[in-house]
This record gives structure tokens, C-alpha cells and sequence, in this order.
């Protein structure tokens, strides 16, 4: 498949990761339909694609069935994004999370191939290992899930619904993305590196909770690149497949985010809190996505930093505590 051949829904496509995906999409010739409920955020990410006769835009939630119908039509491929993310919004509401991220997943999912759409692509997260037993060890994707939120419980199950879909004619494929950070046209200062930034250079001051605890972590936009690099792959490389999305060596500790933040900025204060235990504790090996797709990252945590400082310092998001700017 070349996506500039075809049409791609993109579920989530106002979202952090989904804004970034739907310009590349367009850039590389392709037609996207963008599926939004716009629940989060000010919808303004919309922008800076409104007005391309490629892009159309469906307001509605993956949950209604009419919305999913209206969405699928003429689709050859579905990239699912949208979805209740993080632990505190889908502990808002139990039975939202549930509906979402698993049940509309599986309709939307069995639609798509009824309706003709010839590959299926599956936001899901590394936030599904939970705490690996040898925390000298690097998760591969076929290392054991231990989900130990409600959020990535959901897109454990997910999965499995995805995975098993795999037919000759439909190819399923999920990409478990390593944390997201970075400048998105959808601005999120919730996600660690972007709310770290935030603070330290607006506050001068950091509170850090279980500053030895892992996760892996990837730019917005090398996200989006993954995405896009599915789409494009031989079939039979990625159907049924799993994929971490990220770069081994982009595996941090939040003291190593400090130690990067304080660098840059040298006033800033950091008040640790002391954690024994914390559920998530993870280094994440990405050899698969490398070696079987080629990919690799274009940017790293440090670019990151970069990139959020001088967003923040030009003025141009008036107020970076704004619920708009997060989950």
C-alpha cells in the first residue's frame, strides 16, 4: 500500500499525536478523513489543516455507531488514535474508559474490514509491561503485559481484538508508543517532559515523585513518522503484528529529566519526594520497529526540552495551566 493512493481515516485526528499524523499524511499526497469527538482541547489543531479539499473533518464519537458508518466510507485504511488516554482521565469515568478504548475499539475495528478497508492501525502504549520483574532488562513486545491501571488495561484488551483480526485481506497492526513529548498543533502539558519544561521554567521549581523509576519516551512527530511507516510497509511484514514505537536508547529516569531541565535552567528548585514502590517501572527495547521497518527517531528528549522552551517564550499559548492543555 502507498497512503498516497488512498483514503485514511484517522480516529483521534485532532489529538496530540493524531494533528501531527494528518499533516504528514496530507504532506506525503494522501486523503484523510479525521474523526473527532473534540471532548479535549479547543479543537484549534484543526487549523492548520482546514481548508485542504484532501482533509474532511466528522464531528462525532467512535462510540456511535452512525459516526463510525459515516467515517468508514470509502476509508482503505483506519489509523485508530482516539481513545480516553492516561490513568486520571479514565479514572474520571470507569464505564467511558471501557466503552471507548476497548468496546468502540472492537466495533470500529469489525467494521472496517465489513466495509472494505484494507488495513487496520492501533494506538496503544508501553505503559502495558507495568513494572518488569528484572529491572535490568529491556521489554520486547513479546515480553508478559502487566497492566496496572485501568487505561492500559483497556488497551491491553484491545489488543488482543486487533491481533487476532489478521486476514488475508485486512491487516491489523498495533504500535505500542513509548511516552509522547514534544510541540503538537493539540498542546498537552500533562505528559511529562512538556509539564516538566512547563514548570521549571514558568515556576523554577519541580516536584518530582519516584525520580528512579524508567519509561521510555518519544517525540510527537517521530510517533506520527511510525504511523505513516505502517501504513507504507509490505503487508506481510506487519499484519498481526506488535510494535514498540520508540528508540532504546531514549529509555529516562525522571532524575535524568531534571538533570537535562536543570542544566538549561540553573534557578530552577527541585523538591524531591520519595517513592519505595511505583506499579510502572519499564526500559523498553525498540530493535523490532528498527530492524523490520527501518525506523528510527529524528529527535530526543533534549530536542524536546528545546522545542517546549522556546514555544513557551514566545508567548504564543497565553496560559499553559489551561485545562485546553490537558487530558
Amino acid at each position: 500500500m502507498t497512503v498516497a493512493d488512498d483514503l485514511v481515516l484517522v480516529s483521534g485526528g485532532a489529538g496530540y499525536i493524531g494533528s501531527h499524523l494528518v499533516g504528514e499524511l496530507l504532506a506525503a499526497g494522501t486523503s484523510v478523513r479525521v474523526v473527532d469527538s473534540l471532548a479535549v482541547g479547543t479543537g484549534s489543531s484543526l487549523n492548520s489543516n482546514r481548508g485542504d479539499p484532501r482533509c474532511e473533518f466528522v464531528h462525532g464519537d467512535v462510540r456511535d455507531p452512525s459516526v463510525r458508518a459515516r467515517a468508514l466510507g470509502g476509508a482503505s485504511a483506519v489509523v485508530h488514535l482516539a481513545a480516553v488516554v492516561g490513568d486520571p482521565a479514565c479514572a474520571r469515568d470507569e464505564t467511558v474508559a471501557r466503552e471507548v478504548n476497548h468496546a468502540a475499539t472492537r466495533a470500529l475495528l469489525e467494521e472496517a474490514e465489513s466495509a472494505g478497508c484494507r488495513r487496520f492501525v492501533f494506538a496503544s502504549t508501553c505503559s502495558n509491561y507495568g513494572r518488569l520483574a528484572d529491572g535490568e532488562s529491556f521489554a520486547t513486545e513479546d515480553w508478559p503485559l502487566r497492566p496496572v491501571s485501568l487505561y492500559a488495561e483497556t488497551k491491553v484488551a484491545a489488543e488482543l481484538d486487533v491481533v487476532a483480526a489478521a486476514r488475508a485481506q485486512f491487516v491489523p497492526t498495533c504500535l505500542r508508543f513509548a511516552t509522547v513529548y514534544g510541540v503538537s498543533p493539540r498542546m498537552r502539558f500533562d505528559l511529562t517532559v512538556n509539564e516538566f519544561t512547563r514548570d521549571a521554567l514558568l515556576n523554577s521549581e519541580l516536584v518530582v515523585y519516584g525520580e528512579q523509576f524508567w519509561r521510555p519516551y518519544v517525540h510527537v512527530r517521530d510517533a506520527a513518522r511510525a504511523v505513516v511507516g505502517v501504513l507504507d510497509a509490505d503487508p506481510d511484514i506487519v499484519a498481526g503484528e506488535v510494535f514498540n514505537v520508540g528508540d532504546t536508547g531514549q529509555n529516562f529516569r525522571k532524575q535524568d529529566l531534571v538533570e537535562l531541565l536543570v542544566a538549561r535552567l540553573p534557578a530552577t528548585t527541585v523538591e524531591r519526594v520519595a517513592r519505595a514502590e511505583d506499579p510502572r517501572d519499564y526500559r523498553v527495547s525498540f530493535d523490532k520497529i528498527r530492524a523490520i521497518l527501518g525506523f528510527a527517531i529524528t529527535r530526543t528528549v533534549p530536542d524536546g526540552i528545546d522545542e517546549v522552551l522556546e514555544l513557551l517564550r514566545s508567548g504564543t499559548i497565553a496560559d499553559p495551566y489551561s485545562d485546553d492543555f490537558r487530558n
